[in-house]
């Protein structure tokens, strides 16, 4: 069901701009988390930290849990950048993965990387909370 996209040339670089330049940020960012997380599991495996009994702060425990949670948030977002940027290539970009409908452009502004149409994004939603 699938078509080419409506968007023009120049929306195109417009958004392929918008989506590097969210891939650069989101690569630092990751570059960071990914040093801290590697410090955690670092101070966890080393046997002197004693953080299990400090009762100033969370636990090595707990953080690893809380950085490792962020890292995979980052990891996929980074994925569905990447994927949004692969349509950009195929010529699909701007059009729903679930319908085919042009995904709006307001929409695709403040979401460069949607992959769904408003109404599939709220169906899908509405399908989590059920």
């Amino acid at each position: 069901m699938r078509t080419q996209t409506k968007l023009s040339p120049a929306d195109l670089r417009h958004f392929e701009g918008l989506l590097l330049e969210e891939r650069r940020d989101l690569d630092v960012a990751l570059g960071r988390i990914t040093h801290t997380l590697d410090d955690v599991i670092e101070a966890r495996n080393n046997g002197t930290a004693d953080d299990e009994h400090d009762p100033e702060g969370p636990t090595l425990t707990m953080e690893w849990s809380r950085i490792s949670g962020v890292h995979s948030e980052f990891e996929a977002k980074a994925a569905t950048i990447d994927r949004a940027l692969a349509r950009i290539i195929d010529g699909s970009y701007g059009l729903c993965v679930r319908g085919g409908e042009p995904i709006g452009r307001a929409r695709l502004e403040a979401r460069p990387a949607a992959e769904l149409c408003i109404d599939c994004a709220r169906d899908a939603e509405a399908r989590l909370r059920a």
